[in-house]
């Protein structure tokens, strides 16, 4: 690994392609290319959220989900290829059932708002969600190259940082939360002039 990272401007990519892991090369404009490209915006959000404070175990599961999502990558980076394990979908999911298990029932839509980790975890979530579109694009292009886990992984993950926001709003390490904060809807908007 230490030999391919020596050099890094290797002006290989000044036509508009880029190698994959198996040495195929593919327009930067490919989907593939375009899927690997956010999740590395993901993991690199990640590592935003992760420069706040953050409980332990919070910050822990943050800290292998970084190295999930690099594997993730490099599967997306190499055709045919599996990187990324079955139990690291397995894994958000009992994170999933553990986070969520104490959180009061959502009365309305929140806002991606709150605490300044809170507000990370919703980008990161949003961010998930379009490496999801864009791994499911790719899949219904090249089904034979796609496993499911990594649509999967995706849609569990931005699952899971949807109720993190939650429970960083709670743990209100900033003091800028506390609670989730909710979608005044028209509706609600009404009623409360009454």
């Amino acid at each position: 690994m230490g030999n391919r990272l020596s050099q890094i401007a290797t002006r290989t990519g000044d036509d508009g392609t880029t190698g994959l892991s198996d040495g195929s090369r593919v327009p930067k404009t490919h989907l593939r290319v375009q899927a690997m490209g956010d999740v590395d915006e993901l993991n690199s959000n990640l590592g935003v959220l992760l420069a706040e404070p953050l409980p332990d175990d919070i910050r822990e599961l943050l800290i292998t989900i970084q190295h999930e999502l690099f594997n993730l990558g490099g599967e997306l980076s190499w055709p045919g290829g599996t990187l990324l394990k079955d139990a690291a979908v397995l894994r958000l999911d009992e994170a999933l059932e553990h986070y969520n298990a104490n959180l009061p029932r959502l009365k309305e839509f929140i806002l991606p708002a709150g605490t300044r980790s809170a507000a990370i975890a919703h980008v990161c979530r949003t961010v998930a969600r379009r490496a999801e579109r864009v791994v499911i694009t790719l899949a219904a292009s090249e089904p034979e190259a796609i496993r499911a886990a990594p649509r999967q992984y995706l849609n569990r993950l931005s699952d899971l940082l949807f109720v993190l926001s939650r429970v960083l709003n709670r743990a209100n390490l900033d003091g800028l939360g506390g609670d989730d904060v909710y979608w005044q809807s028209e509706r609600m908007k009404r009623l409360d002039a009454e």
